[in-house]
């Protein structure tokens, strides 16, 4: 079934775009959702009058994409995270953790849907990770992992000295 996307669509085109989809997903998903409208031909002739509109939309989504693939291309972040034995974390940096960083730390509002799939970020230290700022536009930064690390062994360790010095100046003194 042909239809005409009134906003992006993740994978099929963006707005004006004439696309094929399965009949079930425009029916159930798209048009409820006010995505898409059917291709007629009335629809069509609105879309050659609205063209020019949207092109100028497209023009400025671009520009903005490039601003923000300006800021943020190679830059980094640092993401705080406990880490145990061998650099492995006690569960993971997720892509909203990435996007609370990535705010915090450079300024730049990024939806966390548009952070890399699957990029659950399980080990410490530096990884890549890629933003999908608009269709092709897309920007890498670098995540640093670490820091916070859980080692209560060495804080019984620390007691123990203290104890061993606390026990060696009362000897000293008697």
């Amino acid at each position: 079934m042909k239809v005409i996307l009134l906003g992006e669509l993740r994978g099929k085109g963006g707005e004006g775009d004439i696309v094929d989809v399965a009949q079930g997903f425009a029916e159930n998903y798209l048009f409820p959702n006010k995505i898409a409208q059917p291709a007629t031909p009335g629809n069509i002739k609105q879309l050659e009058e609205r063209r020019h509109n949207i092109e100028k939309r497209e023009a400025e989504r671009i520009a903005a994409a490039e601003a923000t693939k300006a800021a943020l291309d190679g830059k980094s972040v640092t993401v705080d995270a406990k880490i145990g034995e061998e650099g492995q974390l006690f569960g993971s940096v997720t892509p909203a953790q990435i996007a609370d960083a990535i705010k915090a730390q450079l300024g730049v509002e990024v939806d966390r849907k548009r952070i890399g799939r699957g990029n659950n970020l399980k080990t410490s230290g530096k990884h890549a990770v890629e933003v999908n700022l608009y269709r092709e536009i897309t920007a890498v930064v670098n995540v640093l992992v670490g820091v916070t690390e859980e080692e209560p062994v060495a804080e019984e360790a620390e007691v123990e000295a203290e104890e061993a010095v606390e026990t060696e100046a009362t000897e000293v003194e008697e």
